[in-house]
């Protein structure tokens, strides 16, 4: 039906005649003389019909928007001064001979030709609407020029894309599970993966050697911007492997698709270990464009009456910490209180501050409400600490330390972009060394990463001091956000069970839920470890949205739901018969 896509032809086809398809972008009618803008996912061209051609004329009269179309031409230069330089066909036109209207449509929802400021409610209703869009299209092509990219380098490198399956049996790896239930085995379900973890790792038991697989994971959890109950993983997997080969590994396909997709060069990746990213930033995922670091604070604030930083200053799992802010006495009282609505999202109580005037006239160069509650020593105490300049505004979290490390944490972040204290455009780095637990709010633990990550100990070590125990664990974090991670697996079998020990899984919860691995890990396991990239988050940065839904074909909303094609929905009784599920009546509303 065509010789050519509509953003290929150029100016090495003037005289050429050709042929090509796609949808009116736009049509205007100059003096007699119709013009048409032609789009396709190469691109527009814009295509030219005067009254010596009758029938054309006629035909090109009639088209609308999105009226899809086949179109016969002669290609010819630009009259001077009509050329556009933006355009990639922008130096010709077409001189339409032949018009043939393969289908017509309707109104659009919205505007195509142009941005419009349109509901994400609406885009998603006509999904394929949207996608026709320029920007859409760009975005989901250099979606697949970074996948081409991934699978490239892992073959280059030896890997073999391998699938694992989508129906199994849920494991515990953080989030609920999807379920589904099975017709022919009546009372069980299945479980949509979280990730393929455990059968990558026995594909490496299995002695592939080098594994990965653009896979399609599913976890049914509180969604926002970055978070899909489906999505795509990178994942990779690899035998006699230690942290520094598939670390060194890793980052260099990452390293080569920033070089070639956007030419950047990221440079070095550093290394941070995790207590250091909790200290100085209060994230594991530290934006390290932002030169802000949160301050230990406590050691001034221990004796003071003020309970609300004593009483965290003296609590072991306390923290009082501060966080300078250079130039930020400009900050309005009016910000200061939107700050603290802020901080109060992570449940910071408040949000305590002193701006800095005249540092070199001691407490009366300063100006706040708390200086009188913790004393003029004590405030003095922590400016030198801080290293305190004039024009400086020091915040102060006083809390839980998970609290202080998670509302400071935030505020460090929405300062860097609220005042552009961005000082470089990409911050790459390794957080290295997490524990291998963390404590639950019911006091027991759990694996910080998941519970086949190796430990840094032997199992009697693990077994006698698992809160301070260290996993052989690794992210990788860009701008703030985790691009990746990963750790060396466990490859022998007592080490497994003392990990499931200490978590308090039983020999039988073991058996029902791990047993194919366990004894798996009895014939041999080499040592193994890898990564698992989000797809869709690394192009989601790479292309500068502002959320994965933009770089996802058919996403879901913030309620994980499809309002294109009404999903989820209702079933028949019949069906759920035949899944012997039976449905428990609504509650009826009161009136």
């Amino acid at each position: 039906m065509r010789t050519h896509y509509c953003g290929d032809i150029n100016e090495t086809l003037i005289d050429e005649t050709v042929t090509f398809c796609g949808w009116v972008h736009r049509r205007r009618d100059h003096g007699g003389v119709i013009f048409l803008d032609v789009r396709d996912r190469e691109g527009l061209v814009q295509v030219v019909f005067d009254p010596d051609t009758v029938e054309a004329f006629n035909t090109a009269d009639s088209v609308r928007s999105e009226f899809v179309v086949q179109i016969t031409g002669r290609v010819r230069g630009r009259p001077e001064g009509t050329i556009n330089e933006n355009m990639r066909t922008g130096k010709i036109e077409v001189l339409g001979k032949e018009i043939n209207v393969v289908n017509k449509a309707a109104t659009p929802p919205f505007p195509l030709d142009g941005y419009t400021d349109v509901g994400e409610d609406i885009r998603l209703k006509y999904r394929y609407m949207d996608m026709r869009r320029p920007e859409m299209q760009e975005k989901l092509r250099f979606r697949s020029k970074v996948s081409s990219h991934v699978r490239r380098y892992l073959e280059d490198n030896g890997f073999l894309d391998i699938e694992t399956p989508i129906l199994t049996r849920a494991t515990p790896e953080g989030a609920r599970d999807y379920l589904v239930p099975s017709r022919t085995h009546e009372h069980n379900f299945f479980a949509l993966p979280q990730s393929p973890q455990l059968f990558k790792q026995l594909l490496m038991v299995s002695g592939f050697d080098r594994y990965y697989q653009i896979a399609k994971c599913f976890r049914d959890e509180d969604l926002r911007a970055d978070r899909q109950p489906e999505f795509t993983q990178i994942d990779i997997e690899a035998s006699f492997i230690d942290e520094e080969e598939i670390m060194s590994l890793t980052q260099g396909m990452i390293t080569e698709i920033f070089e070639k997709e956007l030419n950047v060069q990221l440079g070095e990746f550093p290394r941070m270990p995790y207590s250091e990213a909790m200290e100085k930033y209060g994230s594991d995922k530290p934006d390290l464009r932002i030169p802000l670091e949160l301050v230990d604070v406590a050691e001034f604030l221990q004796d003071i009456e003020f309970k609300v930083f004593a009483g965290p200053a003296k609590d072991p799992k306390g923290r009082v910490a501060a966080l300078r802010v250079p130039g930020g006495a400009e900050i309005s009282r009016k910000q200061i209180d939107e700050y603290t609505r802020f901080v109060g999202i992570y449940g910071a109580k408040g949000l305590a501050w002193i701006k800095v005037n005249e540092i070199e006239n001691g407490v009366n160069g300063l100006q706040s409400p708390i200086i009188k509650f913790i004393g003029e020593e004590n405030t003095m105490d922590i400016m030198n600490k801080l290293g305190a300049q004039n024009g400086d505004i020091i915040f102060f979290g006083a809390d839980k330390e998970v609290i202080v490390n998670e509302a400071l944490g935030a505020l460090r972040c929405k300062l860097g972009e609220d005042l552009n204290l961005y000082t470089c455009a990409w911050a790459p780095l390794w957080v290295v060394d997490f524990p291998m637990f963390e404590e639950t709010k019911d006091g027991g633990i759990t694996a910080i990463h998941h519970p086949f990550t190796a430990p840094s100990c032997s199992p009697e070590e693990l077994k006698a001091a698992p809160t301070t125990a260290l996993s052989r664990a690794y992210d990788m974090v860009l701008n703030g956000c985790e691009l990746g991670g990963g750790s060396i697996r466990i490859h022998e079998q007592s080490m497994q069970e003392t990990v499931f020990d200490v978590l308090g899984i039983s020999e039988e919860e073991q058996q029902e839920k791990f047993g194919f691995l366990l004894d798996a890990l009895k014939y041999g396991a080499p040592v193994h470890g890898g990564l698992a990239f989000g797809l869709d988050r690394l192009v989601m940065l790479l292309t500068g949205a502002q959320s994965i839904r933009e770089v996802i074909a058919f996403p879901k909303t913030q309620s994980a739901a499809c309002v294109m094609t009404d999903a989820p929905g209702e079933v028949g009784n019949a069906q759920l018969r035949e899944l012997h599920i039976k449905l428990r009546e609504k509650p009826k509303a009161e009136s």
